[in-house]
């Protein structure tokens, strides 16, 4: 059996995207680290699944793989591809995607047409408990007590996945080829967590980098968007919406009253093909 994938990225974030509807199989972690190797594979931070939905609500299930091989329960610029294809399959104005992390509803951002309008996507409530991130053991989410590396007093934040989130005065200085990984591992964090560096430009503007969980430094990362501005208002440092800038473009988002955080931002399809049998099992 022959596998027909596609290529897209939001911001550079990429993605292999592949159908589990029709055809059943199955990645071994092997089997997705080759899938995402670079020079080797066809080259992604994250392969992602289309399945069936569980929930008679959903359109469409999405399971997340990340480079390593790990699964996890969410990721914002993977959602907004996903939807961005099921809405053009579908001819739906809004489509709700299952995830580990809950149902996400997707709609077109300001327009008609997702591929070239872009897509808004309500992420769900953010988790500021720290039960909810979670944490090792209890404490204080908006000031965690957490150095590393010239870094710490993090805001640790869930967005479906675990986030800390550090407030700098310059993202470009920060060495986080040199302390991702170690921050992402460390005892505090039972599950890992992505970590941000995040500069305020403004009150409704933000710079940020991303050491994403599994992944290393991505050009952007649509959860960790999502988590700095939680972070910032939890902190008293911008509006409940603001402009947030990655090394791959901007994403616009909002932390409602009602703790659900909406992320708007372009996809793109960069190409299509097929796998040979020998990438499943």
């Amino acid at each position: 059996m022959t596998l027909s994938f596609t290529k897209m990225h939001g911001l550079g974030n990429d993605f292999v995207v592949l159908d589990a509807r029709r055809d059943v199989f199955s990645l071994t972690e092997t089997a997705v680290r080759a899938l995402a190797e670079r020079r080797t594979g066809v080259g992604c931070d994250q392969v992602i699944v289309i399945e069936p939905p569980r929930s008679p609500e959903a359109t469409a299930y999405m399971r997340i793989r990340n480079a390593d091989g790990g699964e996890v329960g969410a990721c914002g610029n993977a959602t907004r591809c996903v939807a961005a294809l099921l809405m053009k399959e579908t001819g739906l104005e809004r489509v709700v995607i299952e995830t580990r992390a809950g149902l996400l509803s997707a709609q077109p951002a300001g327009g008609t047409h997702p591929l070239t309008d872009g897509v808004t996507v309500d992420m769900g409530a953010a988790g500021i408990d720290w039960r909810e991130i979670p944490l090792a053991v209890p404490a204080d989410t908006l000031h965690l007590d957490l150095s590393f590396g010239g870094l710490s007093d993090p805001v640790a934040v869930s967005m479906g996945n675990p986030h800390a989130v550090f407030f700098v005065d310059d993202v470009a200085a920060v060495p986080l080829e040199e302390v991702g990984s170690a921050l992402e591992h460390h005892s505090v964090f039972p599950e890992r967590a992505n970590i941000e560096v995040a500069q305020i430009l403004s009150h409704d503007r933000i710079r940020m980098r991303v050491w994403e969980r599994g992944a290393g430094i991505t050009r952007a990362c649509g959860t960790g968007a999502c988590a700095v501005l939680v972070a910032a208002v939890r902190r008293g440092l911008t509006g409940r919406k603001a402009e947030v800038i990655l090394d791959g473009g901007s994403l616009m988002i909002e932390w409602r009253p009602d703790r659900h955080v909406l992320m708007t931002g372009p996809v793109a399809v960069s190409f299509t093909g097929r796998l040979a049998e020998s990438w499943t099992r």
